[in-house]
């Protein structure tokens, strides 16, 4: 089964369920914002998908900005990486599709189709 993170009023996770369910594909939505991923978890999804950290980071969010992530992120280790991106789901790049075939963060139709 399809695994979907991400925030339940962001648009854009709105248009990947969407998706999901035009296309008829059973998933499970986990809102990471009122279920806030654990470092274990964020950990386990990061490690298993091959991304590169950095694609994990909302960029264009506020939070991001507020607390001047840009620059910050530049000095930070892995580790210290993943325990910011358990503190706050609005940190979380979203969505996070997961599949058998592989994971992916935003969204972008053909890519989705690309692991499903």
């Amino acid at each position: 089964m399809v695994k979907v993170y991400g925030y339940s009023k962001c648009s854009t996770v709105k248009k990947a369920l969407k998706f999901l369910d035009d296309n008829n594909i059973k998933y499970d939505h986990i809102d990471n914002v009122a279920n806030k991923l654990t470092k274990e978890e964020i950990t386990n999804i990061y490690k298993n998908s091959g991304l590169e950290i950095k694609k994990f980071f909302n960029t264009s969010g506020m939070l991001y900005r507020e607390l001047g992530l840009k620059d910050k992120l530049l000095n930070m280790n892995e580790e210290e990486k993943l325990e910011l991106l358990s503190t706050d789901g609005m940190l979380v790049k979203r969505p996070i599709i997961i599949t058998k075939k592989g994971t992916l963060t935003g969204f972008n139709e053909s890519k989705v189709k690309e692991i499903i």
